[in-house]
């Protein structure tokens, strides 16, 4: 297939809000171009994209990631073959057939009642070492695999363990990938890549100092039922992810699947965001801009548009910022570009003006209608 890889860009501006915390509970920041930004990581992100992957397909499709992988395979034995009297032993003897290391849960309640997957409680069962990422398709051959050997007494075949819990993977795992530290040949390299966000301007956290009545508090009672505060800041984010389409269908093995996850990656990517104190500030906004460049030379983030803060305060700020990304991405084009890249507008508000030098803005969904012909192109040539 033809090398190809699609950048999204993306500039959004986010109210008083704290989206992202770090271990003191204030929103995360970083130091670039040599004065404090606001930051939202890409874990964080990631998993808001997540997620609403199961806004858009089956849940039933998506993959799993979690320590209790025993509880999960267990799950679907049971499910299965309802003659397996101890699923949850048997989901531990492929998944360690499959080389996935296992331990007792630090903190575990005694439990005697059983739970629906036949074992004396979840918090008994053992885990995995580390957050394991399964497919649904992954974890039912599993379990598969151990009813076969429940059913005829022969033992589980570690390379057919293996073999289960690797390939067919669902689109979330092929766009994220997986990391298993002791069991290297589980790996899948990610075919996305995102940036931790971060404002294109400097910024200061604020805090609210708040309070709460007792509603059954006595009439001369004056005070407040609770006090406290909480930290925040408002801001432009640039946001940047790229996915490789090569690495991609690789790890869907599929046109037509690796097609559906560009479609959907791009929708979520650019629609989702994290949920961080959203009751407390409701927070939630849509892009300013989009700009989704499909290229054939090698992903590039164009954060250096934004290493001198954007100083323009108000609605002036997102079109200050949306000039700044194109004068950046055309000093990148014509300094390094291949003449082949084709980019792809989506705008609200002011900055759809200087965005116009890229092209017409359209409707996401044109834009992921133009990408995604282009992946099936691409996907479809010889290599």
């Amino acid at each position: 297939m033809t090398r190809l890889f699609v950048d999204v860009h993306i500039l959004q501006t986010v109210p008083p809000s704290n989206i992202n915390r770090d271990d003191t509970g204030s929103p995360k920041t970083a130091v670039y171009g040599g004065v404090t930004r606001a930051r939202v990581s890409s874990q964080a992100w990631k998993r808001a994209a997540r997620l609403m992957f199961r806004e858009q397909l089956d849940p039933a499709t998506l993959g799993v990631r979690t320590k209790r992988v025993v509880e999960l395979v267990a799950h679907h034995i049971r499910a299965m073959e309802k003659s397996v009297s101890d699923p949850g032993t048997a989901a531990k003897d492929v998944l360690a057939a499959a080389g996935i290391k296992l331990e007792k849960p630090q903190r575990r309640k005694k439990s005697d009642q059983a739970d629906d997957s036949g074992t004396a409680g979840n918090d008994e069962l053992e885990q995995s070492k580390y957050l394991l990422f399964l497919s649904a398709s992954q974890s039912q051959r599993l379990a598969e695999l151990a009813i076969t050997a429940r059913t005829t007494g022969q033992p589980i075949d570690k390379a057919a363990a293996r073999a289960a819990a690797q390939g067919d993977n669902s689109i979330d795992v092929a766009l994220f990938g997986r990391m298993v530290a002791d069991s290297a040949d589980l790996n899948i390299d990610a075919a996305a890549q995102v940036a931790h966000a971060i404002s294109v301007h400097a910024v200061d956290n604020e805090f609210d100092y708040f309070t709460a009545v007792d509603d059954r508090a006595p009439d001369d009672n004056a005070g407040a039922g609770m006090l406290g505060y909480v930290e925040f800041n408002s801001s432009t984010l640039y946001r940047y992810a790229t996915v490789n389409v090569a690495m991609l269908r690789e790890n869907l093995g599929d046109d037509t699947a690796t097609e559906a996850a560009i479609r959907t990656f791009l929708n979520a990517f650019v629609r989702a965001m994290p949920t961080g104190k959203q009751n407390t500030f409701a927070n939630r906004t849509l892009p300013e801009a989009v700009v989704i460049s499909v290229r054939t030379d090698q992903p590039v983030n164009l954060v250096g548009a934004f290493e001198e803060p954007v100083n323009a305060a108000g609605t002036a700020r997102a079109s200050a910022a949306a000039k700044a990304l194109v004068t950046r991405l055309d000093a990148v084009e014509h300094s390094y570009g291949d003449g082949t890249t084709r980019t792809y507008v989506v705008a609200a508000g002011d900055s759809a003006g200087e965005l116009a030098s890229l092209g017409d803005p359209m409707p996401l969904t044109a834009a992921i209608d133009e990408v995604a012909a282009a992946v099936r192109a691409a996907v479809g040539a010889p290599a």
